[in-house]
């Protein structure tokens, strides 16, 4: 890792940036300056006023995300602050660029309150055409992008559902291989902060109709506290909603204990919280989503060792990488070009089933596509596309039945 850090220092001062402003047209003549700016530009101006839609077809909106961060949760740095987050940032927009020709711009707000980033969001959103929240910390990523759902555009926090959305098409996938269904498993999440949350509400489709759920049968969540039960009383708003769709058994104890019997491990907490032993007491053919980075919660090697059936990490070093990458390309390029308003939950949902689709014939190092599989994006955009579209229809069909109620 030693050498990782050095040549990505090396790299940076080089690069001095990894992303750049490019013009589409050069300005060459007179009359191309008098087009693209002063005085021809006017009457785009006016025609957007009086048709705001059209912004997404004359302007760099309709292809164009903002990429946002306070900088207070970044990778596994924790808070370093909105200057410091700049390069995590920059290289987001850069992967939005590479998979789906997406454009995207990091903007590192330097503020901690929750009210004040929401209200600078609302302020700069007419640029944009979705907002990627990135690394921003629970519960306050929760609130902001519950607060910004009327924009009018996607606002999606990636380090939430981009990680579930992946983490259902691992498990989709792993569930074939093992010959286990979905719904039956057990499944144990270790960290109930954005993601943990974000994976327990996709696996268990909390508040959702959808013929794509598959829920789960039993999820027990842990903090650093141990399972999240009824009879804790140091629980915030965020975890106390868990119990509404999580251990309905109330079973308590530390990750220990509550991973015996457990069909599936899903982690997203700290490194090295599991050994040999846990594995062994888990139940037949486990499957381990071991995520921290960069240390996972057990190593494969030791995973193995103690039986898993099938070890997924966040490492590009090892089979089976649960990369955010494989979903928020796609998913912002259909939302994009379907001129979605938010990003629902049947649009996660179908993200999640056209990524596991996309590996034909899992295995067992291979229950996700390669994190560089460049046709992925267009893939995920279709289902994402369809979904809306899909959604659309439905809501008119209730509005045509509404209105022949009232007539």
């Amino acid at each position: 890792m030693k050498e990782v850090y050095k040549k990505s220092i090396d790299l940076h001062n080089n690069l001095k940036g990894k992303i750049e402003i490019t013009n589409k047209m050069d300005v060459n003549s007179k009359e191309d300056l008098s087009l693209l700016y002063s005085p021809g530009v006017a009457q785009p101006c006016l025609e957007i006023e009086k048709n705001p839609e059209l912004a997404y077809d004359m302007t760099i909106k309709g292809n164009t995300i903002a990429v946002i961060t306070n900088g207070t949760a970044v990778l596994g740095l924790g808070n370093i602050g909105a200057l410091a987050s700049l390069p995590v940032m920059e290289g987001k927009a850069m992967l939005f660029k590479k998979f789906a020709g997406v454009n995207a711009f990091p903007i590192c707000l330097d503020c901690d309150d929750t009210d004040d980033i929401i209200d600078t969001i609302r302020r700069i959103a007419p640029v944009f055409g979705g907002i990627n929240l990135e690394d921003i910390k629970a519960p306050e990523s929760f609130i902001i992008e519950e607060k910004l759902q009327d924009l009018g555009i996607p606002v999606f926090h990636d380090d939430q559902h981009g990680t579930a959305i992946v983490t259902l098409a691992a498990l989709i996938n792993a569930a074939k291989v093992v010959g286990k269904k979905v719904e039956d498993m057990k499944v144990v999440i270790n960290g109930a902060g954005a993601a943990g949350i974000a994976i327990a509400k996709l696996l268990r489709c909390y508040n959702v109709e959808s013929e794509l759920c598959v829920s789960i049968k039993q999820l027990i969540v842990a903090d650093s506290q141990g399972a999240i039960h009824r009879r804790r009383y140091d629980l915030n708003s965020a975890k106390t909603e868990l119990l509404k769709y999580s251990n309905f058994q109330d079973v308590e104890g530390d990750i220990h204990e509550i991973i015996k019997g457990a069909d599936v491990f899903i982690g997203v907490s700290k490194g090295d919280v599991l050994t040999k032993a846990d594995i062994q007491n888990m139940a037949k053919d486990p499957i381990i989503f071991a995520m921290a980075n960069p240390e996972p919660e057990i190593h494969p090697e030791e995973a193995f060792e103690g039986g898993a059936a099938i070890v997924g990490t966040g490492r590009s070093d090892y089979p089976n990488q649960i990369n955010n990458v494989l979903a928020f390309p796609g998913i912002f390029k259909g939302a994009l070009k379907a001129r979605a308003k938010t990003i629902s939950t049947e649009m996660k949902l179908a993200a999640a089933f056209a990524i596991a689709k996309s590996v034909e014939h899992p295995t067992k190092d291979q229950v996700i596509p390669s994190a560089l599989d460049t046709s992925l994006a267009d893939i995920v955009a279709n289902a994402v596309e369809q979904a809306v579209y899909h959604e659309r229809e439905l809501e008119a069909e209730i509005e045509r039945e509404e209105a022949k109620l009232k007539g």
